[in-house]
């Protein structure tokens, strides 16, 4: 079994920023992938990354072939808390334990299992997962408290392509500027306007304003627009926010960025239970077996 334990190592310098870069910088990312990807969602960067996972996975309701399957679902427009939790859970066991370990291997077969009972191409599959490559990195790039290192891509890149295989996805791209062409021309060649994909993104949009007291949603909701990539506002129909309101929404993710880096590092991981983004499940409450849809 891989352990990808993030215990900080003896010697942690706690009062250097970058004391998990370098770190990393010890490690090989053709064979450590998966430990530096978990330094990174635990300790580096868990907001960022959580954010933009959220943002990649709803980018992809803009294909009508994922948005109108999951609209006939009514996952995500019915019991749309419980099916981010699911989401969310799943793939926290890939990041705590490893893609080779048991409870691993268990999140993958209960993906599989779900994506299983569908009619699913094996070129949305894919264009999923370089979403989930490709989105982390970019918004990194744009709001991160530091670049993320070549190194850093190279091992999320081949976090994502293992998991792809064990998927059983055929023709994944084996690097993060394949992934990166692959997702601009599937966004290019496949967005488009669906009034039943709207409603997927609208019950999404409404999940992720929930988390902010009642008196924030609307701004929250303008923010979150804001924020997206024009083509992704525009296969959803939504309207575009003022250019100020979009340059202040940005600027602020930028300002938060420079601030953390002067920040200590993190010595204790951070989890999404622990930031109270799951509502369903009591923390350590469910088995991963038990996720997601069973049909």
């Amino acid at each position: 079994m891989v352990r990808t334990d993030p215990t900080p190592p003896r010697g942690l310098d706690r009062f250097r920023r970058d004391a998990w870069s370098r770190v990393i910088a010890t490690l090989d990312p053709v064979v450590d992938y998966e430990r530096i990807s978990v330094i990174n969602a635990r300790y580096e960067f868990p907001w960022d990354i959580q954010q933009a996972l959220s943002f990649a996975l709803f980018r992809t309701f803009a294909v009508p072939s994922i948005g109108v399957l999951l609209h006939e679902t009514q996952e995500f427009t019915e019991r749309t808390q419980k099916r981010h939790d699911d989401t969310v859970l799943v793939l926290d066991a890939v990041i705590e334990d490893g893609l080779e370990s048991p409870r691993g291997r268990t999140a993958v077969r209960r993906m599989n299992q779900m994506h299983g009972a569908y009619d699913i191409s094996n070129d949305d599959l894919r264009y999923v997962l370089a979403t989930f490559v490709v989105t982390p990195v970019r918004w990194i790039a744009d709001y991160g408290w530091r670049d993320l290192t070549p190194a850093e891509i190279d091992a999320s890149t081949r976090s994502y392509v293992r998991m792809g295989e064990l998927m059983g996805i055929k023709g994944i791209p084996t690097s993060y500027e394949d992934f990166e062409a692959l997702l601009d021309e599937y966004e290019r060649t496949r967005f488009a306007f669906d009034t039943r994909s709207r409603e997927v993104a609208d019950a999404t949009l409404a999940l992720l304003c929930s988390y902010y007291p009642k008196a924030l949603r609307r701004v929250v909701e303008v923010f979150s627009r804001a924020i997206m990539d024009d083509h992704v506002r525009e296969a959803f129909g939504y309207p575009t926010p003022p250019r100020a309101v979009v340059a202040l929404s940005r600027g602020a993710l930028k300002l938060r960025g420079r601030v953390l880096r002067f920040a200590p590092p993190r010595v204790r991981p951070s989890r999404p239970e622990d930031r109270g983004v799951v509502r369903t499940y009591l923390p350590g409450g469910y088995r991963i077996e038990d996720l997601g849809t069973h049909v």
